[in-house]
């Protein structure tokens, strides 16, 4: 081991010279590379000025000044005495090399004396004035100045026609007749889309932009940009509940024994929504994670304005829209064709439709004391199709009776009432011997999936009318529902004759509607504020009370209780007022009188599909979930038959 050698081999080239060292080149105008690195490296330098008598440097220097001294008698050597002080003081140089040069010139006056007293008088020898290095000199460099070049083009000159024309009287005056024209039109156009009473009030009230928009130019062009970078900064902020909601599914549910649970996501609340409560919910027919919410209040003593907020489920901190209105929104609707309009109801009795694509927060469309709004509030707003003349139209009920269509004719809400309800056994005696008939008061309605005519109205009286848009006068039947006002009816969204209905007399009831008792009737202990039926599944729905619970039922595995009520508002004050299935999702969002909504996902026994069984295929659509509906309600009508 001791006889092996290292060979090592030593090369000029410094290790630690950098090797990308990049100046700026005046002449091409650009950062260059520099090839040539400096290899040296100095490990040690020292510079002094002292220098020993007795060495040869001390004697040439001795004989130096003292030649010096005999050329110079008087003037010569006080300026040399002066030097050698400068000198002394100011000893520093860069380099070995700059200290040597120094030290032959920085010789002190007594070391000079001390030589001259030793040496012998030598002859004379011409010696050059060394120059003083400390002497300041200017020195001056000039660069090039690139030499101006002249660059010119020339165009061919435009092509040039002669025109003249003759304008008598009559041409004259039909362009002015033509251009008063355009203008008139223009105003008309101004006049439908704002009235121009409100312009002002409008103005000082101040608009709030719609989040797509702002103030200024500089951040609209960002403003997509932003709203994706504050998506991907929510996902990582929520991203717990963005993985809950794509990949948890609870395993607990097998051994439950049927019964399920809500899981809580994202809570959507804005602070311009504190003091208002959730009165509608709705999602949008074409962006699944996108929903709009109606704010206002039930409270008639404490009605104040009223707020639209659309919000998406990538983005749960911060609404996407912002509309807001004088009065409380009470209902509203989006159009399933053109899901980018909302009809909207408000607690003052009129109706409007917004148009999330213009940024403004008015509405497009709204109705007037002089188009035949609602005199008391709109419950419920339902769009229909197109109308012959291809018009967009929908249906709005209220508390004054009234059952309403509103067509969009030129740019114009035009009304017509299709039903006007009526309280049987009321006529009261009038002045003068007039009968005066008391109008019942809607609080909610459904139009049938497929046949067009049919729709259903629940009243505040507890009864529930089967209408026809065809037959004003009358109703096709009554159905003694409920003991209080009806919250929400609603039609199953596969089987064409079962509907649900729910009142604040704690029951929610299920309908067949060519039978005029109820098939299921189900207690909740608490006043129900809004039921839904889901869409994935013909007898799962779900309903919420005021006592702040959720409650899911599927009446295919269990048809005495819900397979599951759970607690989704804490505070005694609150209740939840709303909810909704997503179309898509299993989720549901809950809205309540604090102004939050909560989005809860449903655990696998809520939404539990046919099992599979072996070489068969589960069947899946409309007919069989239509079989399973229709399996649950012969059930139900045999007695009846029998007896």
């Amino acid at each position: 081991e001791l006889k092996e050698e290292f060979t090592r081999i030593l090369t000029a080239n410094n290790p630690h010279a950098p090797q990308n060292i990049v100046r700026y080149s005046f002449k091409e105008r650009a950062y260059k590379p520099i090839s040539y690195v400096d290899q040296m490296a100095i490990h040690f330098s020292l510079n002094g000025n002292m220098i020993l008598k007795d060495s040869d440097e001390g004697r040439r220097q001795s004989i130096r000044l003292s030649t010096a001294a005999e050329k110079a008698p008087v003037e010569t050597s006080a300026v040399t005495s002066e030097e050698t002080e400068i000198k002394d003081e100011e000893s520093t140089g860069d380099t070995q090399a700059a200290g040597d040069e120094e030290a032959e010139g920085s010789g002190t006056a007594e070391v000079a004396e001390a030589a001259e007293a030793e040496e012998p008088p030598r002859p004379r020898v011409k010696e050059q004035k060394l120059a003083n290095q400390f002497n300041f000199i200017e020195r001056a460099s000039r660069t090039l100045n690139n030499p101006m070049r002249e660059r010119a083009c020339q165009s061919e000159p435009t092509p040039c026609k002669n025109f003249s024309a003759t304008a008598n009287q009559w041409e004259i005056y039909d362009a002015y007749v033509e251009e008063l024209q355009k203008m008139e039109r223009s105003k008309e156009k101004e006049k439908t889309k704002v009235q121009i009473a409100k312009r002002e009030e409008e103005k000082k009230k101040g608009r709030n932009l719609t989040s797509l928009e702002s103030q200024s130019d500089d951040i609209t062009k960002i403003s997509k940009a932003a709203k994706i970078m504050e998506r991907m900064v929510n996902q990582n902020t929520f991203d717990d509940i963005a993985q809950d909601f794509k990949y948890f599914e609870d395993a607990s549910d097998e051994y439950r024994d049927q019964q399920g649970t809500l899981l809580p996501l994202w809570k959507f609340q804005y602070d311009k929504t504190k003091r208002l409560a959730v009165t509608a919910i709705s999602w949008n027919p074409k962006y699944k994670d996108l929903f709009a919410v109606g704010y206002g209040s039930y409270d008639f003593m404490k009605q104040g304005q009223g707020m639209l907020l659309l919000y998406t489920m990538k983005n749960p901190s911060f609404p996407e829209y912002v509309f807001s209105s004088e009065s409380g929104v009470m209902c509203l609707d989006f159009h399933n064709d053109h899901p980018y309009l909302m009809a909207v109801g408000f607690y003052d009795g009129n109706v409007a439709i917004y148009n999330v694509k213009k940024a403004t927060s008015q509405p497009s469309y709204r109705s007037s004391a002089k188009s035949g709004k609602h005199t008391e509030p709109v419950w419920q707003v339902k769009w229909q199709k197109d109308d012959m003349d291809n018009n967009l139209n929908f249906f709005s009920i209220s508390s004054d009776g009234r059952i309403v269509s509103w067509t969009l004719v030129k740019n114009e809400l035009v009304h017509t009432d299709i039903i006007k309800l009526s309280v049987e056994g009321t006529t009261m005696q009038g002045p003068e011997g007039l009968q005066l008939q008391t109008l019942g008061c809607g609080t909610s309605f459904d139009f049938h999936k497929k046949i067009d005519y049919l729709f259903l109205v629940g009243t505040e009286e507890g009864k529930i009318y089967k209408c026809s848009k065809y037959y004003s006068s009358q109703f096709l039947d009554v159905f003694e529902a409920h003991h209080m006002a009806v919250d929400s009816v609603s039609w199953n969204p596969y089987h064409l004759k079962v509907f649900i209905s729910c009142s604040s007399d704690w029951t929610v009831k299920i309908w067949d509607h060519t039978i005029k008792t109820p098939m299921f009737i189900y207690d909740l202990n608490s006043a129900v504020g809004d039921v839904a039926w889901s869409p994935y599944s013909s007898t799962v729905f779900a309903a919420v009370t005021t006592d702040g619970k959720a409650h899911v039922f599927d009446l295919s595995i269990n048809k005495y209780e819900a397979l599951c009520t759970q607690l989704v508002v804490a505070k005694k004050k609150n209740k939840i007022t709303h909810i909704q299935f997503n179309p898509v999702y299993p989720v549901v969002i809950i809205g309540d009188e604090q102004g939050h909504v909560t989005s809860l996902k449903l655990s696998p026994n809520l939404r539990r599909m046919p099992k599979e069984k072996k070489g068969q295929e589960v069947k899946k659509g409309p007919e069989v979930e239509i079989a399973k509906l229709d399996k649950l309600l012969n059930l139900v009508r045999e007695p009846e038959s029998k007896a």
